[in-house]
């Protein structure tokens, strides 16, 4: 700006700086606009839908309000109560278990110098990559009554409580794995210097500072955990029997005798130990927050024999178990007709000549997947942006916070029960995408909204508050800055999120078992389909398949992701 046209002050005209606070305003109000759209989004998808099932849950079957009544009719059922009783003990042996595994396999990645740490954490991961209704298929082949290895149970049948805590602790360990990692990798050094200071035995250290420092991470490991249990379908649907529990109960209800009502009291009971096992879990990662101190030191662990060796051997159990549980499953899939001829073939993989919706149920969840994740990631991005971004909005802010952590608190069967009441009302204008593929992928994005939410979030914060404030000050839209800073520096965060919602919308069932039709059948549904009808090699063999398809896409992005962080580092380092 020249000097002729500064007033006398010396101080830019108001007329100058109008058009600066006009594009701030432009700016904010679009921002706000689109928030409020996604707002609306969230609302339509998570709370409404749950709105129905509770309003469901207290109706007559001609529409007529009841209050209370359809509850007192299911705790006056001894049968049906029992699965409470069933489901909160399988959850408690089954988390006790899980968490203390998770916790010795973690301790050796962290805490010692075993050999092949970076092998057995590649194998941890695994069951993230195949529906739980793998393991429960697995362990039929290894401990059922043809099973390879059934003499082990000493007469006890797997179908039942044994059954479903092994099949349990096998699809909940990578979840428990990766909160206890973080847990023992956050460490503060000096405290362990202070304690050799003082000559304390590695016994009394672990105890008095380990145990102490981990204390957070066992505590969220344990609720997270305990609700993936109580709430999981695919395991006990497998290999339950007939002992009963909460999750099969709500599909029981609903398909077996079309009593949507009772689904509805059961979903809403379902939700209760959920929402508790969210709220404590996140006053727990707030004290954790508040404990941690800026001046800790990473620990490194220091090489010790005889601890790095039994280290290796648990670990080596724990992984060897989880590669006999896929294998025994892969087995399965290839033996010509078990357990008489075991000669490998890919007979069980000829799903088009089999119930279940046959190839075609792939490619759906290859699609729906993959839609899941574009939609999902892009949705999810752009709201976790918006917050932490948009100036002011208070209330607004807030209420897309609270929408968006929401469905961490929601079990995928209420989600999918909720769907049923609300999408397939006549009342409904968005009735249409009923039995399509929209409401799978829509339903999919709901369900898995919050992790990938405060992934973006995360990646978000680390960004430096001045790149909006210089862009503002230079008149750049914030879409621009969006598209070309913020975006790229954020990419290995997007990659993430986008592989998070891929794996977990191709291996999902719980969420989308009420809401598939015979056009959008998916893989996950074949192989309960399959189960169901008693072709267990065949199902077997999807399962294998959703597990192969989610490996390869995993590969991909390792490989991919690696790249896009070479050139974002090398960004940040000019």
């Amino acid at each position: 700006m020249s000097a002729s046209t500064l007033p006398p002050s010396g101080l830019p005209a108001a007329s100058d700086a109008r058009p600066v606070r006009q594009r701030a305003s432009r700016d904010d109000v679009l921002m706000r606009l689109i928030l409020g759209v996604l707002t609306v989004w969230l609302i339509v998808t998570v709370l409404l839908p749950l709105s129905a099932l509770l309003i469901k849950s207290v109706e007559s079957p001609s529409g007529e309000f009841v209050g209370l009544a359809n509850f007192a009719q299911y705790f006056s059922n001894p049968a049906l109560t029992a699965s409470i009783g069933n489901s909160v003990w399988i959850a408690l042996v089954s988390t006790a278990i899980c968490v203390l595994l998770s916790f010795v396999f973690a301790y050796g990645m962290t805490r010692t110098c075993m050999p092949g740490r970076s092998v057995f954490r590649l194998i941890s991961q695994i069951p993230l990559l195949a529906p739980s209704l793998l393991p429960a298929i697995s362990l039929v082949y290894l401990f059922g009554n043809q099973g390879v290895a059934k003499d082990l149970l000493f007469g006890a049948s797997i179908y039942g409580p044994i059954g479903l805590v092994m099949g349990e602790v096998f699809w909940t360990f990578p979840h428990a794995l990766i909160i206890m990692t973080t847990a023992l990798s956050t460490s503060d050094a000096r405290l362990y210097e202070a304690a050799a200071a003082l000559k304390a035995s590695n016994w009394r250290t672990f105890w008095t500072v380990t145990i102490p420092g981990a204390r957070y991470g066992l505590i969220s490991a344990t609720f997270v955990v305990f609700t993936l249990v109580i709430t999981d379908f695919g395991v006990p649907k497998v290999i339950g029997g007939q002992y009963n529990v909460l999750a099969t109960d709500v599909y029981k209800q609903v398909i077996g005798q079309q009593n949507f009502r009772m689904g509805a009291v059961v979903g809403l009971l379902l939700l209760l130990p959920a929402m508790l096992s969210f709220a404590v879990d996140q006053w727990v990662q707030r004290r954790q927050s508040a404990a941690l101190s800026s001046r800790a030191l990473p620990y490194e662990p220091k090489p010790n024999a005889a601890i790095d060796g039994a280290a290796f051997v648990v670990c080596g159990m724990i992984a060897a178990v989880i590669l006999v549980v896929i294998g025994m499953a892969f087995f399965a899939s290839i033996a010509t007709l078990w357990p008489y001829n075991l000669t490998p073939s890919l007979k069980n993989y000829d799903f088009d000549n089999m119930d279940g919706g046959g190839w075609e149920s792939f490619y759906n969840s290859l699609q729906m997947a993959g839609l899941t994740a574009v939609f999902g990631t892009i949705v999810v991005f752009t709201g976790a942006y918006l917050v932490e971004k948009t100036k002011g909005f208070g209330i607004g802010r807030f209420l897309f916070q609270l929408l968006a952590l929401l469905p961490l608190a929601v079990p995928g069967i209420v989600l999918g029960l909720g769907y049923i009441f609300f999408f397939n009302s006549p009342s409904n204008p968005a009735n249409f995408i009923y039995g399509t593929m929209s409401i799978l992928v829509v339903c999919s994005m709901a369900h898995f909204y919050s992790v990938a939410h405060l992934t973006a979030v995360t990646a978000l914060k680390q960004l430096d508050q001045e790149i909006e404030t210089v862009s503002s000050s230079l008149r750049v839209p914030f879409y621009r800055t969006f598209g070309r800073v913020t975006l790229p520096v954020c990419l290995p965060a997007v990659l993430d999120i986008a592989m998070y919602l891929f794996v977990n919308a191709l291996t999902t069932v719980s969420a989308v078992v009420f809401l598939y039709s015979p056009q959008t059948t998916l893989a996950s549904i074949a192989v309960l389909n399959m189960d169901d009808a008693g072709d267990v090699a065949p199902a077997a063999a999807m399962a294998m398949t959703i597990f192969f398809a989610a490996t390869a896409v995993r590969v991909a992005y390792t490989l991919l992701s690696a790249g896009v962080l070479a050139r974002t580092q090398a960004w940040r380092r000019r």
